[in-house]
Order: C-alpha cells, then sequence, then structure tokens
C-alpha cells in the first residue's frame, strides 16, 4: 500500500477544506505549519478569489497545502419540488426580512475558470467533492505538480476515483459533518453510508491508491485507529471547527458544544443534498420537506443564511457538524494539530505495547 507523500505533510493529519467561509487561508496556514496539510476551500467562491487566497495563504507559509474543488452537477432537479420548497420557506424570508434566493443561480460553480487558474498557477494539491473529474483533468494537474484527491462514499466510488487516475481517495464515512460527497445524489439511498472504519477497511482492499479517513475523527487516539484499519492519513473538519483562526461565525462554534444541540443529522434542509448538520429549528421544520435538488437549494436558502447570521440567530444558520462535535477544542490550529500528533503517538505507542505482552 503506498502512502501520501511524507514531504507534503509529515504528520497524518489533513484539514477539511470547509466551505462558506471556514477555511481561511489563516487556518490553512497554521495547521500547515504544525506539520499537517492545511486546506482552502474553493466552492462558493469565484475563480478570482480562490486566487487572491491562495496568494494570501503562500504568503503565510511556504509549507504544502490544499484546494478544494466542487464538481459541475447534472440537472436533476425537478423545478416544480423547488418551486414547493420556495413558497414552503415564504415565512422564512419574511422572518429574516429578506428575499428568497434565486434557484438557477448556477450549477457549475466556476469549475472549469477555477481548473485553468489551478494549472496556471500550480499548488501543491487538489481535491475534488461531489464526484469524478475527468482523466484529462488528473492528468493535466499531474503534468503541473500538482497531488489530486477524490472523496468518495463507498468502496466502488473508491474503485472509479483509482480508475480516474486520482492520487489518493478520500473515503469519508457517514459520520462526517457537512456535505456527503456522495458521486450521485440517490434520494433512496441517502442516510445509509459506511462509518468511516468500516469504508476504510473496504476502501483499503477495493484500490492500491492510498486511502485518507474522513468522518467524526476528533482525537488523536481515532487517528490511530483508521491508521491501523489502512488509512495513510486522516482527515478532520469538524475538530478545526473551533479552532481561533477558523472563519465559522462565532455562533457556530459555540453550537458545536452547546447543550441545547443534542445531536447531529444528514439534512438537505439547507442546501438540497445530504449534510449533516446541528439539528435546530430550521433542520426541525424544513429538513423533512426539503427536494433532492442541489445547488438550487443552495441558492434559495442563502439570503436566509446570512440574514440569521447577521440577527445572531443560530437556529436559522446550516450548522454543519460531525458525530464528534461535543469533543471540540477551542484551541489555536497550530497548537490543535500537536496536541493530535501528541495523542496518536501516545495511542501508537500503548498499541505496540499491548501487542508485545
Amino acid at each position: 500500500m503506498s502512502s501520501v507523500p511524507t514531504d507534503l505533510f509529515p504528520l497524518p493529519i489533513v484539514q477539511a477544506p470547509m466551505a462558506g467561509g471556514v477555511a481561511v487561508p489563516q487556518l490553512a496556514a497554521a495547521v500547515s505549519e504544525a506539520g499537517g496539510l492545511g486546506f482552502l476551500a474553493a466552492g462558493y467562491k469565484t475563480a478570482d478569489g480562490m486566487y487572491q487566497e491562495i496568494k494570501q495563504l503562500r504568503g503565510l507559509t511556504a509549507r504544502p497545502f490544499g484546494v478544494n474543488l466542487f464538481l459541475p452537477q447534472p440537472e436533476t432537479a425537478d423545478p416544480a419540488a423547488v418551486d414547493v420548497y420556495a413558497h414552503q420557506l415564504a415565512g422564512e424570508a419574511s422572518w429574516y426580512e429578506t428575499e428568497l434566493g434565486d434557484p438557477d443561480s448556477g450549477r457549475d460553480d466556476g469549475y472549469e475558470t477555477k481548473l485553468a487558474v489551478l494549472l496556471d498557477n500550480p499548488v501543491p494539491v487538489v481535491s475534488f467533492h461531489f464526484g469524478v473529474p475527468a482523466r484529462e483533468v488528473l492528468d493535466s494537474l499531474r503534468r503541473v505538480g500538482t497531488f489530486t484527491l477524490v472523496t468518495a462514499t463507498t468502496a466502488e466510488e473508491a474503485r472509479a476515483v483509482e480508475r480516474a487516475g486520482a492520487d489518493a481517495v478520500i473515503a469519508q464515512g457517514i459520520e462526517a459533518g457537512g456535505h456527503q460527497g456522495t458521486h450521485r445524489d440517490v434520494p433512496e439511498t441517502a442516510g445509509s453510508g459506511l462509518g468511516v472504519l468500516s469504508l476504510v477497511a473496504q476502501v483499503r482492499e477495493a484500490v492500491g491508491i492510498p486511502v485518507i479517513a474522513a468522518g467524526g475523527i476528533m482525537r488523536g487516539g481515532q487517528i490511530a485507529a483508521v491508521l491501523a484499519a489502512g488509512a495513510a492519513a486522516a482527515q478532520l473538519g469538524t475538530a478545526f471547527l473551533a479552532a481561533h483562526e477558523s472563519g465559522a461565525n462565532a455562533l457556530h462554534k459555540q453550537a458545536l458544544t452547546s447543550p441545547l444541540y443534542v445531536r447531529t443529522e444528514l439534512t438537505r434542509a439547507f442546501s438540497g443534498r445530504p449534510a449533516r448538520a446541528l439539528v435546530n429549528r430550521f433542520v426541525r421544520e424544513h429538513g423533512p420537506y426539503a427536494p433532492a435538488a442541489y445547488p438550487d437549494v443552495h441558492h434559495l436558502t442563502a439570503p436566509l443564511r446570512k440574514a440569521a447570521a447577521k440577527a445572531g440567530d443560530p437556529q436559522g444558520l446550516a450548522l454543519w457538524a460531525g458525530q464528534g462535535h461535543r469533543m471540540a477544542r477551542e484551541l489555536p490550529a497550530g497548537q490543535l494539530v500537536e496536541v493530535l500528533a501528541a495523542e496518536l503517538a501516545a495511542a501508537r505507542t500503548s498499541l505496540s505495547a499491548g501487542g508485545a505482552r
């Protein structure tokens, strides 16, 4: 089993590329400087916005880092279902004194333009979410020296990632916060994903490229567990959400450990695609009725989420969080990487000692 290049990140710790303003350059730089792999999220940004953040990050660290792209989505949404959902959200728009967004605001997230920027100005790592890029895309990135990662949620998806020519696969378990990176959004199978340990074991047997484990990982001992299951590294999102450098809304950070939020669930309420969030009023009231319509619903609810943040109302925010959210620690990101590395070393020592008995 090959592994990720240790010159990219000496510690097997990857900071997840959380979109929506969380994975800012300061966070990515702190993680990379500490020996992990920091990531920028290009999702929901313009190509120029992505480029400006890359420039800023390069001014903060000389260490390798990654940039994440969303794959363009097919037009599979039922416009009538989106209209019905818009009518249901009319009360929210009135409450927050705003208008609903235009569900037809675009499906490709500026994908081709962002790719062109990343080929003209190569970065060390590029990862992809919501599908598998074309082989020529992965080949072109490899030619400019970029290491490529693609998310998969099943062994079958991981095989597709390997066939396309990616350098490594991110095996995302059902515990993960935020959007599930399924290659196709099939409502009948939503919520039926595997836990990260089972998924890593299956993907490890299905492909020969390195596997990076993602999903609910908050402690160094959990990193040791996924490494023992066959992963080459672990990707952590919620663990870094509460970090000092995280760009997450303060209400979002506070909610991670607040007793008001007792559980998470996969919901389409905010975006039209399954994404794990803390259960708040918006999820309870609208989750059961949200259609499978991404990014239509994302565009529709964007002004509501912005207005809720402005009003200081966490009940209207998309409080993305993994199942381990209560274990979040408010630390500087570099210190968190150091703590995770120490916990990982301790867990490995414990495992070695146990095996020597």
